[in-house]
């Protein structure tokens, strides 16, 4: 086995073909966009160039045949917002076998350390945390667009390795053909009548006005978190928005408003994965226009909620029972949509996975984000963000997760947040 790095079109070409080598016979796998993978190491396209690097490996055997994959980056905030400072390694994939993981991760460690790394998280993504962030764990099912999908065997590669739980990803899915809870729709209604609150739906033809409302309350939502949070920037966001504008369904974009103040927001899309199934990555002419037939035949009956945030000062105050309210004249007459996927929301956040367990969302897959530690002797310490309520109490009531059908046995083990 030996390791080759990245560096040019044949290299890159091979490190897009391991997966879907490695995934040929998998019924649930979906291959992202080849365009989508190259643009995250593409610097004229990914910001996080401007304080970081980034560099991919592909692992091949003596024929050449690929074996696996991975990448290593760092960026310089997020480094400097540990303990030790910290890069990151992902798009990992591998044949069953320890050794070949290893020559793996000690590629990326080696890498890291050369630039002034004592640590690595991963799986995790050079950009933002919503999409290809966590192993998957347990769930193994379809994925929603972005969500990582993995062989249950690479749990051992990363563990065996020395890898350990550094937070874990709940991500829920709720069936949008049930009717909600009648406890849900009286909050939901309470919260709707209070004066100065205004809920709704992004308009595509003042696109400007919205993106701008995301930032101001994502950066303001998420700043407490201080570790693992980068500001979003509306260029950045606009980017995004006219790459995506042809499956953003403005309908399910939802902003709350107090005395015209942008104050909470709930971001769902159109789950692609549904759609590009059919086409192993490649976006050429032929496929693009495929996604319009299929789109326009409503071929996509999964959402996913990608992006949710309430300012500090009004958490709490059942602003996400408004929401769902208003989204649900939506799917009355957007029947073909009868799925969502609640993704994804961290262990240390007991608030949002109360708010999915309360609109009757089912716990359905576990990531884990893992962290590697260069010195091995040194104290290992699970990630809680200073934004948490009651750490202490946190670690002494510490629950055994597990996906669950019922999530009222679930709610019995989180029920001392709730209270």
């Amino acid at each position: 086995m030996k390791i080759i790095e990245v560096t040019n079109r044949k290299t890159r070409h091979l490190f897009l073909k391991t997966p879907k080598i490695l995934y040929k016979n998998d019924p649930y796998w979906v291959c992202p966009p080849d365009p989508e993978i190259e643009s995250i190491f593409n610097p004229r396209q990914n910001r996080f160039f401007k304080e970081g690097e980034a560099i991919r490996w592909i692992l091949v055997n003596e024929k050449n045949k690929p074996l696996g994959r991975i990448a290593a980056f760092y960026y310089r905030e997020y480094a400097r917002s540990h303990k030790q400072p910290t890069g990151g390694t992902g798009f990992f994939e591998c044949i069953n076998d320890q050794g070949a993981a290893n020559l793996l991760f000690d590629t990326a460690k080696k890498w890291l350390e050369s630039k002034g790394m004592e640590a690595m998280d991963g799986p995790v993504n050079f950009g933002e945390n919503d999409n290809h962030w966590g192993l998957l764990v347990k769930g193994f099912i379809h994925p929603g667009y972005g969500m990582p999908y993995n062989f249950p065997y690479y749990r051992e590669l990363f563990e065996n390795y020395g890898f350990k739980l550094f937070f874990e990803q709940f991500s829920y899915h709720m069936d949008i053909t049930l009717p909600f809870p009648d406890r849900f729709w009286k909050i939901a209604d309470w919260v709707m009548r209070r004066p100065g609150f205004r809920f709704e739906h992004a308009r595509l033809s003042e696109a400007g006005k919205y993106i701008n409302d995301l930032v101001t309350i994502y950066n303001t939502a998420w700043a407490e978190m201080k570790e693992n949070f980068t500001p979003l920037e509306a260029e950045v966001v606009k980017k995004d928005f006219l790459k995506n504008k042809a499956v953003i369904d403005e309908e399910l974009v939802w902003f709350v408003y107090h005395n015209d103040e942008p104050v909470a927001l709930y971001l769902l899309l159109p789950d692609i994965n549904m759609i590009l199934k059919h086409f192993n990555g490649r976006l050429h002419l032929i496929n693009k226009l495929r996604f319009l037939y299929y789109q326009k035949t409503r071929k996509i009956k999964r959402v996913r909620a990608v992006m949710a945030g309430v300012v500090p000062k009004y958490q709490g105050t059942g602003l996400e029972s408004g929401i769902f309210k208003s989204l649900e004249p939506v799917f009355s007459k957007k029947y073909w949509y009868t799925e969502i996927e609640l993704s994804w929301v961290g262990d240390f956040n007991p608030k949002m996975r109360s708010v999915y367990e309360a609109v009757g969302g089912k716990l359905s897959k576990i990531h884990h984000t893992y962290r590697y530690l260069f010195d091995r002797n040194a104290p290992f310490e699970r990630y809680m963000p200073e934004i948490a309520e009651d750490k202490e109490k946190f670690h002494a009531q510490k629950f055994q997760t597990e996906v669950h059908p019922d999530s009222g046995a679930i709610r019995k083990k989180y029920n001392y947040l709730k209270k």
